[in-house]
């Protein structure tokens, strides 16, 4: 547990999971994670989000070091249980204390957190909430990452409470975002949860333009007391410019693909592109969650199992079509032996995907010389398209 005042009696909690290595059930977390309150203490003493309840104790000790005897409001933000799901104890310490949400965040902390209806009021897109010296304005920013999210806007210090918006899942000892080391956990956290909501995002941020903001406090990971470099991150990230790079998610049994795999990574770096293969029986989907944020081109490698592609590349392409990446062109080399619709189940799952496919690679067993020239024409047609959008 770490307890820092960012500005006078205004207090982050941050609660360590040092040892979560999973969330969802589905991303991977190297480092942990946090979860992140914030205490307002004014004439009316306010609680933003709480904490995941496998940190609930180090957030009710947070309480007592911090000597809070009287809560009237709690902000919830996001109503996900690693934001909201403490809650429940919280109005039970806490009697008179009311949850603020928006009108979603109602619904949802009823259903999930069973929280009674009239403990709970609902805020406006705008709406301000004076607590005595200190006045806060609801910004309302559905689907980052859930409908229902709201951020909290503190007027007086230009504190932007941010829920998951610039959060990143590393648990932490420093409070303030170091420069060297923000960038790869908070583009980790943007590649495996906002990815697929960037045009939405997009429309908060030029939202957030409204606002002067010196202090950005996330959910998860640390504050950020110079805005502009995380900013100036997300702007970079939800843009539709794509970079010189080709991402290789692949499988291989028996080494017909590895082959192939490694003569065109070859050539894509005798031609000037950036290359990042990842053998999927092996990677951190995070790290290739990563590698898909600003790439122009995926090529998937593929055996056949069952006339279908591989049931793990077959995962990572249903993953790549949910995340939504920019990613301009999609190909495909593949290996086969008595048949296969390989090629048709993954055509299927990226459908609605708005990106080009080049013309697959697909091979009969071991790859024979003029499989090798057809792959070698790939990475030229991979040049020439990169070329037309002035990567190159």
């Amino acid at each position: 547990m770490v307890i820092n005042e960012i500005k006078k009696n205004i207090w982050a909690i941050i609660t360590n999971d040092w040892d979560r290595r999973l969330f969802d059930e589905l991303i991977p977390l190297p480092d942990g994670t946090s979860y992140n309150s914030y205490f307002l203490r004014d004439e009316k003493n306010v609680l933003i989000d709480s904490s995941d309840p496998r940190t609930k104790n180090q957030l009710f000790n947070a309480i007592e070091k911090l000597k809070i005897e009287k809560l009237d409001y709690i902000i919830s933000n996001h109503s996900e249980q690693d934001h909201s799901g403490t809650i429940p104890k919280i109005i039970e310490k806490f009697k008179s204390a009311k949850v603020i949400v928006s009108e979603k965040g109602r619904k949802y902390l009823m259903s999930l957190l069973l929280i009674p209806e009239d403990r709970i009021i609902t805020v406006k897109d705008g709406e301000k909430l004076n607590i005595g010296e200190k006045t806060l304005e609801f910004i309302h920013t559905p689907w980052v990452h859930w409908p229902e999210t709201i951020l909290t806007y503190e007027i007086k210090n230009k504190i932007l409470f941010s829920c998951d918006l610039f959060g990143s899942h590393l648990a932490i000892s420093k409070i303030l975002a170091s420069e060297n080391d923000f960038y790869k956990p908070a583009k980790r956290y943007y590649a495996e949860i906002m990815m697929p909501f960037r045009n939405h995002i997009k429309k908060h941020i030029e939202k957030l333009k409204n606002f002067k903001i010196e202090i950005i406090a996330p959910s998860h990971g640390p504050v950020y007391d110079n805005p502009t470099v995380i900013i100036d991150a997300y702007n970079d990230w939800i843009s539709d410019n794509v970079k010189n790079q080709v991402v290789i998610p692949y499988v291989s049994m028996h080494g017909s693909i590895k082959k192939a795999i490694d003569y065109f990574v070859e050539n894509l770096i005798e031609k000037g592109i950036e290359v990042k293969p990842f053998n999927l029986t092996y990677t951190d989907i995070g790290e290739l969650a990563i590698s898909l944020v600003d790439c122009a081109t995926v090529v998937i490698g593929t055996p056949t199992v069952l006339t279908g592609p591989h049931p793990v590349v077959f995962y990572s392409t249903y993953l790549f079509k949910l995340l939504r990446p920019k990613t301009k062109f999609v190909s495909v080399i593949g290996s086969f032996l008595w048949g296969t619709n390989m090629l048709k189940y993954i055509e299927d799952t990226i459908k609605g995907m708005n990106v080009e496919i080049i013309e697959p690679v697909i091979f009969e067993g071991y790859p024979k010389e003029n499989d090798f020239e057809k792959i070698k024409n790939l990475s030229e047609k991979i040049y020439q398209k990169h070329k037309d959008l002035n990567l190159i």
